[in-house]
Protein backbone atom coordinates (compact mmCIF):
# COMPACT_ATOMS: atom_id res chain seq x y z
CA UNK A 1 0.00 0.00 0.00
CA UNK A 2 1.14 3.64 -0.95
CA UNK A 3 1.92 5.85 1.90
CA UNK A 4 -0.58 8.49 2.86
CA UNK A 5 0.90 11.85 4.16
CA UNK A 6 -1.90 13.63 6.34
CA UNK A 7 -1.84 17.37 7.96
CA UNK A 8 -2.70 16.76 11.89
CA UNK A 9 -5.64 19.80 12.13
CA UNK A 10 -7.50 18.41 15.39
CA UNK A 11 -6.77 17.78 19.02
CA UNK A 12 -7.52 14.36 18.49
CA UNK A 13 -5.21 13.79 15.59
CA UNK A 14 -2.83 15.89 17.72
CA UNK A 15 -2.96 13.27 20.57
CA UNK A 16 -2.43 10.33 17.92
CA UNK A 17 1.02 12.27 16.92
CA UNK A 18 1.86 12.18 20.33
CA UNK A 19 1.33 8.70 21.18
CA UNK A 20 2.76 7.07 18.05
CA UNK A 21 6.23 7.56 19.63
CA UNK A 22 4.78 5.60 22.58
CA UNK A 23 3.41 2.89 20.51
CA UNK A 24 6.16 2.45 18.18
CA UNK A 25 9.34 2.19 21.46
CA UNK A 26 6.87 0.09 23.35
CA UNK A 27 9.02 -3.10 23.20
CA UNK A 28 12.31 -0.92 23.12
CA UNK A 29 14.26 -1.16 26.61
CA UNK A 30 16.24 1.91 26.46
CA UNK A 31 13.18 4.49 25.05
CA UNK A 32 12.47 6.54 28.04
CA UNK A 33 8.33 8.11 26.77
CA UNK A 34 7.33 11.67 27.19
CA UNK A 35 4.70 12.24 29.34
CA UNK A 36 1.26 12.87 26.84
CA UNK A 37 -0.12 15.45 28.81
CA UNK A 38 3.01 17.38 28.69
CA UNK A 39 3.59 17.02 25.01
CA UNK A 40 0.26 18.00 24.18
CA UNK A 41 0.62 21.37 25.85
CA UNK A 42 4.21 21.44 23.93
CA UNK A 43 2.95 21.18 20.60
CA UNK A 44 -0.56 23.66 21.60
CA UNK A 45 -0.34 26.58 19.75
CA UNK A 46 -2.56 28.11 22.32
CA UNK A 47 -0.48 27.13 25.39
CA UNK A 48 3.26 26.96 24.23
CA UNK A 49 4.51 30.62 23.92
CA UNK A 50 6.76 29.69 21.75
CA UNK A 51 4.72 30.00 19.13
CA UNK A 52 5.06 33.51 19.39
CA UNK A 53 8.41 33.06 17.95
CA UNK A 54 7.60 29.62 15.68
CA UNK A 55 5.88 28.44 12.69
CA UNK A 56 4.91 24.92 12.97
CA UNK A 57 3.47 22.10 10.77
CA UNK A 58 2.38 18.35 12.05
CA UNK A 59 2.39 15.42 9.55
CA UNK A 60 1.38 12.27 10.10
CA UNK A 61 2.00 8.77 7.70
CA UNK A 62 -0.72 6.81 6.86
CA UNK A 63 -0.54 3.19 5.31
CA UNK A 64 -3.89 1.11 5.57
CA UNK A 65 -5.10 3.75 7.66
CA UNK A 66 -2.54 2.65 9.90
CA UNK A 67 0.09 5.55 11.16
CA UNK A 68 3.62 4.29 10.30
CA UNK A 69 5.29 8.04 10.80
CA UNK A 70 5.61 11.41 12.15
CA UNK A 71 7.42 14.98 12.00
CA UNK A 72 7.35 18.13 12.96
CA UNK A 73 8.26 21.05 10.88
CA UNK A 74 9.39 24.05 12.48
CA UNK A 75 10.29 27.56 11.69
CA UNK A 76 11.75 29.83 14.39
CA UNK A 77 11.87 33.17 13.09
CA UNK A 78 13.90 34.52 16.05
CA UNK A 79 16.29 32.10 15.67
CA UNK A 80 17.15 32.48 11.93
CA UNK A 81 17.50 36.51 12.82
CA UNK A 82 19.88 35.59 15.65
CA UNK A 83 21.86 33.37 13.39
CA UNK A 84 21.49 35.15 10.03
CA UNK A 85 20.07 31.97 7.96
CA UNK A 86 16.76 30.84 6.65
CA UNK A 87 16.26 27.49 8.06
CA UNK A 88 13.39 25.32 8.71
CA UNK A 89 13.73 22.69 11.46
CA UNK A 90 12.33 19.11 11.32
CA UNK A 91 11.62 17.65 14.51
CA UNK A 92 9.26 14.77 16.73
CA UNK A 93 9.97 12.73 14.10
CA UNK A 94 9.50 9.13 14.08
CA UNK A 95 8.78 6.02 11.87
CA UNK A 96 8.82 2.57 11.20
CA UNK A 97 11.78 1.21 8.99
CA UNK A 98 10.54 1.74 5.64
CA UNK A 99 12.15 3.78 2.66
CA UNK A 100 8.94 4.57 1.26
CA UNK A 101 7.46 6.35 5.13
CA UNK A 102 10.76 8.07 5.40
CA UNK A 103 10.80 9.85 1.62
CA UNK A 104 7.38 10.70 2.36
CA UNK A 105 7.59 12.34 5.75
CA UNK A 106 10.88 14.43 5.23
CA UNK A 107 9.40 15.50 1.21
CA UNK A 108 6.70 17.10 3.42
CA UNK A 109 8.69 19.22 5.58
CA UNK A 110 10.77 20.07 3.36
CA UNK A 111 8.24 20.92 0.40
CA UNK A 112 6.78 22.92 3.19
CA UNK A 113 9.87 24.69 3.96
CA UNK A 114 10.46 25.75 0.50
CA UNK A 115 6.75 27.12 0.58
CA UNK A 116 7.77 28.88 3.17
CA UNK A 117 11.00 30.40 1.48
CA UNK A 118 13.52 28.20 3.65
CA UNK A 119 16.64 27.18 1.80
CA UNK A 120 17.69 24.67 4.32
CA UNK A 121 16.20 22.13 6.82
CA UNK A 122 18.20 20.93 9.85
CA UNK A 123 17.62 19.20 12.79
CA UNK A 124 16.30 17.12 14.92
CA UNK A 125 15.35 20.57 17.00
CA UNK A 126 12.38 21.44 18.56
CA UNK A 127 10.99 25.14 19.88
CA UNK A 128 13.53 26.20 21.88
CA UNK A 129 16.91 24.79 23.52
CA UNK A 130 15.25 23.16 26.49
CA UNK A 131 12.97 20.52 23.82
CA UNK A 132 14.65 17.57 23.15
CA UNK A 133 17.12 17.57 20.44
CA UNK A 134 19.68 15.57 18.09
CA UNK A 135 19.13 12.27 16.29
CA UNK A 136 21.11 9.17 18.18
CA UNK A 137 24.42 7.96 16.12
CA UNK A 138 25.81 5.90 18.81
CA UNK A 139 24.80 4.49 21.97
CA UNK A 140 21.74 2.32 20.75
CA UNK A 141 21.85 0.15 23.53
CA UNK A 142 22.04 2.63 26.30
CA UNK A 143 19.05 3.72 28.32
CA UNK A 144 17.89 7.27 27.70
CA UNK A 145 16.95 10.14 30.00
CA UNK A 146 14.40 12.48 30.40
CA UNK A 147 16.22 15.51 28.45
CA UNK A 148 17.17 13.13 25.33
CA UNK A 149 16.04 11.90 22.42
CA UNK A 150 16.36 7.88 21.92
CA UNK A 151 16.01 6.67 18.59
CA UNK A 152 15.94 2.93 16.63
CA UNK A 153 19.98 3.41 14.34
CA UNK A 154 17.71 2.91 11.49
CA UNK A 155 17.03 6.62 11.46
CA UNK A 156 20.32 8.40 10.83
CA UNK A 157 20.95 5.88 8.27
CA UNK A 158 17.66 6.69 6.20
CA UNK A 159 18.66 10.44 7.16
CA UNK A 160 22.03 10.23 5.11
CA UNK A 161 20.43 8.59 2.42
CA UNK A 162 18.10 11.53 1.80
CA UNK A 163 21.06 13.76 1.85
CA UNK A 164 21.00 14.95 5.07
CA UNK A 165 24.64 15.61 6.35
CA UNK A 166 26.01 16.25 9.99
CA UNK A 167 26.00 19.99 10.96
CA UNK A 168 26.36 19.33 14.82
CA UNK A 169 27.15 16.85 17.32
CA UNK A 170 26.55 16.36 20.73
CA UNK A 171 28.27 14.08 23.42
CA UNK A 172 26.99 12.72 26.60
CA UNK A 173 29.21 10.99 29.40
CA UNK A 174 28.57 8.93 32.52
CA UNK A 175 30.49 10.74 35.19
CA UNK A 176 31.44 8.16 38.32
CA UNK A 177 31.37 10.39 41.22
CA UNK A 178 34.37 10.23 43.15
CA UNK A 179 35.43 8.51 46.64
CA UNK A 180 36.33 12.07 47.48
CA UNK A 181 35.90 15.30 46.19
CA UNK A 182 39.05 16.48 44.13
CA UNK A 183 42.08 18.03 46.11
CA UNK A 184 42.19 20.79 42.72
CA UNK A 185 38.32 21.61 42.96
CA UNK A 186 38.35 22.18 46.60
CA UNK A 187 41.76 24.73 46.31
CA UNK A 188 40.20 25.96 43.48
CA UNK A 189 36.52 26.76 44.94
CA UNK A 190 38.27 28.24 47.77
CA UNK A 191 39.84 30.63 45.69
CA UNK A 192 37.44 31.21 43.29
CA UNK A 193 34.79 32.64 46.41
CA UNK A 194 37.93 34.49 48.16
CA UNK A 195 38.56 36.57 44.80
CA UNK A 196 35.26 37.06 43.41
CA UNK A 197 33.21 37.53 46.61
CA UNK A 198 30.94 34.82 45.62
CA UNK A 199 28.89 32.04 48.24
CA UNK A 200 26.87 28.95 47.63
CA UNK A 201 23.37 28.61 48.61
CA UNK A 202 21.13 25.75 49.30
CA UNK A 203 17.16 25.75 49.74
CA UNK A 204 15.26 23.66 51.28
CA UNK A 205 11.95 24.60 50.67
CA UNK A 206 10.75 25.69 47.13
CA UNK A 207 9.30 28.97 48.67
CA UNK A 208 12.68 30.22 49.41
CA UNK A 209 14.44 29.84 46.00
CA UNK A 210 11.57 31.62 43.97
CA UNK A 211 13.02 34.97 44.42
CA UNK A 212 16.18 33.52 42.75
CA UNK A 213 14.61 31.77 40.08
CA UNK A 214 14.29 35.00 37.32
CA UNK A 215 17.61 35.14 37.79
CA UNK A 216 18.49 31.43 37.32
CA UNK A 217 16.64 31.54 33.62
CA UNK A 218 18.46 35.35 33.02
CA UNK A 219 21.75 33.44 33.23
CA UNK A 220 21.36 30.84 31.45
CA UNK A 221 19.96 33.11 28.79
CA UNK A 222 23.28 34.92 28.57
CA UNK A 223 25.20 31.51 29.44
CA UNK A 224 23.79 29.98 26.31
CA UNK A 225 23.67 32.43 23.79
CA UNK A 226 26.66 31.36 21.67
CA UNK A 227 25.77 27.54 21.78
CA UNK A 228 23.81 25.60 18.73
CA UNK A 229 20.68 26.98 17.40
CA UNK A 230 19.91 28.68 20.99
CA UNK A 231 17.62 31.37 21.28
CA UNK A 232 17.29 33.38 24.38
CA UNK A 233 13.96 32.62 26.51
CA UNK A 234 11.17 34.90 25.83
CA UNK A 235 9.42 36.23 29.83
CA UNK A 236 6.65 34.29 29.01
CA UNK A 237 8.54 31.38 27.80
CA UNK A 238 10.63 31.96 31.37
CA UNK A 239 6.87 31.89 33.09
CA UNK A 240 6.33 28.49 31.31
CA UNK A 241 8.80 26.69 32.06
CA UNK A 242 8.62 28.18 35.98
CA UNK A 243 5.39 26.45 36.53
CA UNK A 244 6.77 23.00 34.41
CA UNK A 245 9.46 22.62 35.96
CA UNK A 246 9.72 24.39 38.85
CA UNK A 247 8.03 21.81 41.39
CA UNK A 248 10.00 18.99 40.03
CA UNK A 249 13.38 20.36 41.57
CA UNK A 250 15.37 18.19 44.33
CA UNK A 251 16.22 21.18 46.26
CA UNK A 252 18.89 19.38 47.71
CA UNK A 253 20.56 18.48 44.17
CA UNK A 254 20.42 22.35 43.44
CA UNK A 255 23.30 24.70 43.89
CA UNK A 256 23.25 28.21 43.03
CA UNK A 257 26.60 30.71 43.23
CA UNK A 258 25.64 34.05 44.33
CA UNK A 259 28.17 37.47 44.27
CA UNK A 260 28.05 38.50 47.65
CA UNK A 261 28.08 42.12 47.26
CA UNK A 262 24.43 42.69 45.36
CA UNK A 263 23.26 38.68 45.61
CA UNK A 264 23.26 37.98 42.07
CA UNK A 265 22.80 34.89 40.78
CA UNK A 266 26.04 34.28 38.57
CA UNK A 267 26.15 30.73 38.10
CA UNK A 268 23.67 27.56 39.55
CA UNK A 269 23.71 23.49 38.94
CA UNK A 270 20.78 22.02 38.53
CA UNK A 271 20.94 18.41 38.91
CA UNK A 272 17.45 15.67 39.04
CA UNK A 273 17.62 12.43 40.30
CA UNK A 274 17.17 10.45 37.51
CA UNK A 275 13.42 9.99 35.75
CA UNK A 276 14.19 7.28 33.04
CA UNK A 277 12.95 4.09 34.95
CA UNK A 278 10.05 5.97 36.11
CA UNK A 279 8.79 7.51 32.76
CA UNK A 280 8.94 3.66 31.56
CA UNK A 281 6.67 2.99 34.17
CA UNK A 282 4.26 5.77 33.90
CA UNK A 283 4.03 4.43 29.77
CA UNK A 284 3.20 8.39 28.87
CA UNK A 285 0.19 9.14 31.64
CA UNK A 286 0.32 10.63 35.05
CA UNK A 287 -2.62 8.83 35.90
CA UNK A 288 -3.99 6.84 37.53
CA UNK A 289 -0.56 5.55 39.09
CA UNK A 290 2.25 7.66 36.67
CA UNK A 291 2.76 10.12 39.37
CA UNK A 292 3.13 8.00 41.82
CA UNK A 293 6.36 6.23 40.50
CA UNK A 294 8.03 9.77 38.91
CA UNK A 295 7.15 11.08 42.66
CA UNK A 296 8.84 7.99 44.31
CA UNK A 297 11.63 8.45 42.08
CA UNK A 298 12.08 12.39 43.14
CA UNK A 299 12.40 11.87 47.10
CA UNK A 300 14.26 8.17 46.72
CA UNK A 301 18.02 8.04 47.29
CA UNK A 302 19.24 7.75 43.36
CA UNK A 303 21.86 5.63 42.13
CA UNK A 304 21.79 7.91 39.09
CA UNK A 305 21.53 11.52 38.73
CA UNK A 306 20.37 13.58 35.73
CA UNK A 307 23.02 17.00 35.64
CA UNK A 308 19.98 18.85 33.77
CA UNK A 309 21.18 22.74 33.23
CA UNK A 310 24.30 24.20 34.38
CA UNK A 311 25.29 27.87 33.79
CA UNK A 312 27.69 30.18 34.36
CA UNK A 313 27.60 34.19 33.35
CA UNK A 314 30.39 34.60 30.28
CA UNK A 315 32.37 36.94 32.55
CA UNK A 316 32.85 34.22 35.11
CA UNK A 317 33.10 31.06 32.70
CA UNK A 318 36.70 29.52 33.02
CA UNK A 319 37.44 30.83 36.45
CA UNK A 320 36.61 27.72 38.26
CA UNK A 321 32.99 28.38 38.84
CA UNK A 322 31.99 25.50 37.83
CA UNK A 323 34.54 24.06 40.23
CA UNK A 324 32.63 25.91 42.82
CA UNK A 325 29.12 24.23 41.96
CA UNK A 326 30.72 20.56 41.97
CA UNK A 327 32.38 21.03 45.01
CA UNK A 328 29.29 21.39 47.20
CA UNK A 329 27.17 18.59 45.02
CA UNK A 330 29.70 15.81 44.86
CA UNK A 331 29.44 14.99 48.61
CA UNK A 332 25.57 15.51 48.48
CA UNK A 333 25.93 12.85 45.73
CA UNK A 334 28.34 9.95 47.94
CA UNK A 335 25.84 10.84 51.21
CA UNK A 336 23.18 9.81 48.83
CA UNK A 337 24.98 6.91 47.24
CA UNK A 338 24.86 8.22 43.29
CA UNK A 339 27.11 5.82 41.12
CA UNK A 340 27.12 7.97 38.23
CA UNK A 341 25.60 11.70 37.02
CA UNK A 342 24.13 11.77 33.28
CA UNK A 343 26.25 14.87 31.32
CA UNK A 344 22.85 14.81 28.87
CA UNK A 345 24.26 16.60 25.68
CA UNK A 346 26.95 18.59 25.10
CA UNK A 347 28.65 20.08 21.89
CA UNK A 348 31.45 18.32 20.91
CA UNK A 349 32.62 21.92 20.27
CA UNK A 350 32.25 22.94 23.58
CA UNK A 351 35.93 21.81 24.82
CA UNK A 352 35.89 24.17 28.06
CA UNK A 353 32.69 22.19 29.26
CA UNK A 354 34.16 19.22 28.45
CA UNK A 355 36.99 19.82 30.47
CA UNK A 356 35.44 19.90 33.59
CA UNK A 357 35.29 16.35 33.68
CA UNK A 358 38.66 15.66 33.09
CA UNK A 359 39.52 15.13 36.77
CA UNK A 360 36.89 12.47 37.25
CA UNK A 361 36.54 8.85 35.44
CA UNK A 362 34.04 9.15 32.87
CA UNK A 363 32.85 7.39 29.78
CA UNK A 364 31.58 8.72 26.58
CA UNK A 365 28.91 6.75 26.01
CA UNK A 366 26.25 8.32 23.45
CA UNK A 367 26.46 10.74 20.73
CA UNK A 368 23.73 12.28 18.78
CA UNK A 369 23.68 14.92 15.82
CA UNK A 370 22.11 17.56 14.13
CA UNK A 371 21.63 16.91 10.29
CA UNK A 372 21.01 19.19 7.76
CA UNK A 373 19.81 19.65 4.18
CA UNK A 374 20.50 22.35 1.53
CA UNK A 375 16.85 22.71 -0.13
CA UNK A 376 16.74 23.30 -3.84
Amino acid sequence: MSVEIKEVKSKKELKQFVKFNIELYKDCPYHVPGIIEEEMVTLSRDKNPAFELCETIYFLALRDNRIVGRIAGIINRKSNEIWKQNHARFGFVDFIDDKEVADALFAAVENWAKSKGMNAVHGPMGFTDLDQEGMLVEGFDQLATMATIYNYPYYPVHLERLGYVKDQDWHEFKIYIPEKTPEKHERIAEIVKAKHGLKVMKFTRTKDIMPYVQQIFDTLNKAYTPLYGFVPLTQKQIDYYVKMYIPMLRLDLVTLIIREADDAVIGFGITLPSLSEAMKKAKGSLFPFGFIHLLKALKTKPKVVDLYLIGVLPEYQNKGVNALIFNDLIPIYRSLGVEYGESNPELETNSAVQAQWDYFKREHHKTRRAFIKELK
